[in-house]
């Protein structure tokens, strides 16, 4: 893996913003509005290498670290979009990477790269089940040379807009394992080649994320396709949490920097009473409260990267840095709907989209609840709590 210097993430930051200047904020408004997915933007991030920075070079990609990958998408947040709508690409193929076979990765990742394939669905989430992973009841029942699937996910996002799709499913059933973790398979799943077998649902949400519910009826998926070894799926899916983790803190840091970006341009720019209302101790102390935190999480998110990166156990810095990431962006974001105060409220300041996007991140795709249970359990050595 390349390494860069400072000079090297300035120029990724700078790069990124040239690109984010062509897709201006009405760019975004618009997509949003119209419940669009912003398919400009995705073809044009995708041919210019952004989405497979963390795919090694022999595999057509950058061979670029976690923390190159998060200062991208901080940048494309902190120009006012949304790179929810391609951030699954980053992630889901290090499943492939760190757990598949050689001839699937020879198989999937160039085309993944390229943008010939997208890997932009993971599906785990069952309405039963929840957070509770363990508890998903999908089957995928082995028949000769390959895997037949039932069942239903929800909450996955970008299915109508993937070719290919990473899904967990039960091999074994949970009253027939030692350890209720143990009988979770991973798999590739073709949803182009299986879409006779598959429902798709659009799910309204308050944000346009282009989130869906998935039916599975015989779904079929050669045994080729299934990731490492049968059954231990729910680790392959653990060891990915960490990169997903600093890439989320990475996005909601960006969102943070934009609130803190246009708060200040209007914190300045507007008078009230004769002055600007960034001279009253009320607009800017709540802003450069937030300033401070998000500075703070940015540190925490640097260090994750770079544990990730050289190899070391990041489990708790990544939780750490999507805590803090999280909670100060919704500070800065509260803090810039009070400076705007009515204008905040309007769609044309986009302050309101930014308001609704930036909520997610404290709940999806792991609720910050779950994340100081594994601080208090897993860091400080507190008796589970669930």
């Amino acid at each position: 893996m390349a390494t860069s210097t400072v000079q090297d993430l300035e120029l990724i930051r700078e790069s990124v913003k040239a690109l984010c200047e062509k897709f201006p904020e009405s760019y975004w408004r618009e997509t949003d509005e119209k419940d669009e997915y912003p398919e400009e933007f995705i073809k044009a991030l995708t041919n210019e290498g952004w989405l497979s920075v963390l795919i090694p070079e022999e595999y057509g990609g950058a061979g670029l670290g976690m923390l190159e990958a998060g200062i991208i998408l901080e940048e494309i947040n902190r120009s006012g979009g949304n790179s929810g709508a391609g951030h699954a690409q980053m992630y889901t193929m290090g499943a492939i990477l760190r757990h598949g076979s050689e001839e699937q990765k020879q198989r999937f990742l160039p085309k993944i790269a390229s943008g010939e394939l997208r890997l932009q669905a993971f599906g785990i989430t069952e309405p039963t089940a929840g957070s509770d992973t363990t508890s998903i009841t999908t089957t995928a029942v082995k028949q000769g040379d390959k895997y037949i699937v039932n069942g239903q996910k929800i909450f996955i996002s970008r299915t109508e807009h993937s070719d290919l799709m990473l899904l967990l499913a039960r091999t074994t059933p949970k009253d027939q394992v030692a350890k209720k973790t143990d009988g979770l398979s991973l798999f590739i799943l073709d949803m182009k080649e299986q879409q006779d077998n598959i429902t798709i649902r659009p799910i309204d949400t308050m944000i346009n994320h282009a989130t869906t519910e998935v039916f599975f009826e015989n779904a079929v998926i050669p045994e080729e396709n299934l990731i490492g070894e049968e059954g231990k799926g729910f680790k392959y899916v653990l060891s990915g949490m960490n990169a997903e983790r600093i890439l989320v803190a990475s996005e909601s840091l960006g969102d943070g920097k934009y609130f803190v970006d246009k708060s200040v341009q209007y914190a300045n720019e507007r008078v009230v009473f004769n002055r600007p209302i960034g001279q009253n101790q009320g607009v800017q102390f709540p802003i450069a409260q937030s300033y401070m935190d998000i500075e703070a999480a940015t540190l925490m998110r640097d260090k994750a990267a770079k544990l990730f990166d050289a190899g070391e156990n990041c489990g708790a810095e990544a939780n750490m840095a999507k805590y803090l990431a999280t909670e100060s962006t919704w500070k800065a974001a509260n803090a810039a709907m009070n400076t705007f105060g009515g204008y905040g409220f309007a769609k044309e300041y986009n302050i309101e989209r930014k308001f609704r996007e930036a909520r997610l991140f404290i709940v999806a795709p792991v609720t910050n609840n779950l994340v100081t249970t594994y601080i208090g359990q897993h860091v400080l050595g507190l008796p589970r709590s669930f």
